[in-house]
């Protein structure tokens, strides 16, 4: 009897990590808002680090996080590292791109609480009044976050932040 129910369990997680294992590769996350404003009044705020605070869900995650600003003051070059012993973990990001009113890239790369390296582009789109901001972060997934995936949806979870981000800058746009 022991025995059967040893070999049944080994059996599921055996078929469990091999379910994991053919998961993608790669993952996208990508969420839009239209916001009545145009292109140039909403860039700003996403082509300059130090306007994160106003509209960055992640800002608000520890509120004693340290934040390190370099490189340029805006658009491509200018980089925000932070460190915090909260939610917000710990790395660095960079503006590896920035076409005016349309389009800034980022290289991201976390230290904690796990290490990832992803690439996010904020794309700006005008659509008559209003514009239409597309917030899309992609990446690898390793094995551990194809068997995490299994049990959580990351694409919700941080959906969920990039919406409230993405409302953050509708409101303070359409002032």
């Amino acid at each position: 009897m022991f025995s059967t129910i040893l070999i049944v369990l080994v059996v599921i997680i055996a078929a469990v990590l091999i379910y994991a294992a053919t998961r993608p590769d790669d993952f996208v996350t990508t969420r839009s808002a239209s916001i009545k404003a145009p292109p140039e009044a909403i860039f700003p705020l996403i082509n300059d680090f130090n306007r994160w605070q106003t509209w960055s869900p992640y800002e608000k995650l520890d509120p004693q996080m340290k934040r390190t600003l370099s490189g340029a003051e805006g658009g491509k070059g200018a980089a925000y590292a932070w460190d915090s012993n909260g939610k917000a973990g710990k790395g660095r990001m960079e503006i590896v791109n920035s076409v005016p009113a349309s389009l800034v890239s980022l290289k991201l790369d976390f230290e904690k609480p796990f290490r990832a390296n992803n690439s996010v582009d904020f794309t700006l789109t005008p659509a008559g009044d209003n514009t239409v901001v597309t917030w899309a972060m992609r990446g690898s997934r390793p094995f551990i976050a194809k068997l995490m995936g299994l049990f959580m949806n990351f694409d919700t979870l941080i959906g969920k932040d990039f919406e409230a981000g993405l409302a953050n800058l509708k409101s303070l746009s359409e002032k």
